[in-house]
């Protein structure tokens, strides 16, 4: 057989993490063993009613053609009074752009802006999709590493420190997908005007703004000055506000040069999104918000329970996210420790441990370019939640 041999631009790229882990932990399922799995970062609530109501009605009415690529006019309304609404931002349909999901409108957004040769800016740790996306549009990610002890926020001079005439886009993800950290205003604002002082884009990954726990509050940060709005890209996804992961759909504002470009490339890569889906995704943003309250109260139980729970557990500590659903979880007192005979050495292998010994599936920390931790998702039930931490406290006991 005819060795095939795979482009470098695709043969780079590193399966996402946490897909791989969901993908080990559904096989073992499968298998018959009971995995309890914090990996895949999903809400365990269903889609309130009357977003699903709003899709049959488009099945039943027959609306189930193409659309524009950018997204339906009555969509791109509802995310302009949203963003009016909610975020104190002020674009027409011409800034707006709508996405298969915060996923493609990220990648799409890094395509638009960078060339070979750029450079983009990432705090860690960080989502695991930033860096092999940057790599797909020949730019180079350079990681800007914050601190536990600095609650894993950036601070202007982490910033300055790598910053160079080749850094082109900023990436502010708040809160912070894998540690629930918060950007504080104050601190935004003064790596805000270092980045438009010195021309760079700013990507703005909101995903997670509605997800706030122990009166944490999310600005955006193109809101918090009028010449910050024209560097910004906001990014912004209906899967975790409303619950909608499998739908499929998000959106992004931003400089209309900006969107067009998007939405050019949009337009090779996939075309519309799923018109049904569109439709209910407007009813979403402009229907009752109760639903988001609903979920964040019992989200904030959940993450009470696993800080303190964790925090108990021998071996392992962690710092109280303010916003998201996970837990980043220290890790690094276990090394060193063996089971069956192996030695554990880095965060991948106490995920591993974790996985083989307690049948508890969680995301290493070097996914996210960050070793020594592992992520915890607490978007599961409290009694979910007490088994999996309950077979980790007791796998943890048998180490030597």
């Amino acid at each position: 057989m005819t060795n095939i041999v795979l482009s470098n631009l695709v043969a780079g790229i590193e399966p996402s993490p946490t897909e791989e882990t969901s993908f080990l932990a559904n096989t073992l399922k499968r298998q018959g063993v009971d995995v309890i799995s914090f990996a895949q970062g999903e809400p365990d609530f269903d889609t309130p009613n009357y977003i699903k109501k709003a899709a049959i009605k488009a099945i039943n009415e027959g609306f189930t053609k193409y659309t524009d690529v950018g997204g339906i006019i009555e969509l791109k309304e509802a995310v302009v009074e949203k963003l009016k609404r909610q975020n104190n931002l002020e674009y027409d349909i011409s800034g707006v752009i709508i996405g298969n999901g915060g996923k493609q409108l990220l990648y799409e957004a890094f395509a638009t802006l960078c060339n070979p040769g750029d450079e983009v800016l990432i705090p860690t740790p960080c989502y695991v999709s930033y860096a092999d996306q940057i790599r797909l549009t020949g730019a180079r990610a350079v990681f800007v590493p914050t601190t536990e002890e600095n609650e894993f926020v950036p601070c202007l001079e982490d910033v300055q420190k790598l910053w160079n005439p080749k850094v082109k886009v900023f990436v502010i993800n708040s809160p912070c997908n894998p540690t629930g950290a918060v950007f504080p205003q104050e601190e935004t604002r003064r790596i805000m005007d270092f980045l438009v002082e010195n021309k760079t884009f700013v990507i703005t990954d909101e995903v997670y703004e509605y997800l706030l726990y122990d009166g944490a509050k999310h600005i955006s940060p193109a809101a918090l000055d009028p010449k910050y709005k024209q560097w910004c890209i906001v990014v912004n996804s209906l899967s975790k506000t409303y619950a909608m992961t499998g739908w499929r759909i998000g959106y992004a504002a931003g400089p209309k040069e900006i969107i067009n470009g998007m939405n050019s490339l949009q337009g090779h890569l996939t075309g519309n999104v799923n018109s049904i889906a569109q439709k209910a995704a407007a009813e979403a943003l402009l229907g009752p918000q109760d639903d988001i309250a609903r979920m964040v109260e019992e989200y904030a139980k959940r993450k009470d329970y696993m800080v303190n729970r964790i925090n108990s557990i021998e071996g392992l500590s962690c710092i109280e996210p303010k916003g998201a659903f996970y837990v980043f979880a220290n890790v690094k007192n276990l090394f060193g420790r063996t089971y069956n005979g192996n030695k554990l050495e880095n965060d991948k292998d106490v995920a591993n441990f974790f996985l083989k010994a307690a049948h508890v599936a969680v995301v290493p920390g070097i996914a996210f370019a960050y070793e020594g931790y592992v992520r915890f998702v607490f978007a599961k039930s409290l009694g979910t939640i007490k088994e999996g931490l309950d077979r980790i406290e007791k796998a943890i006991g048998e180490l030597t």
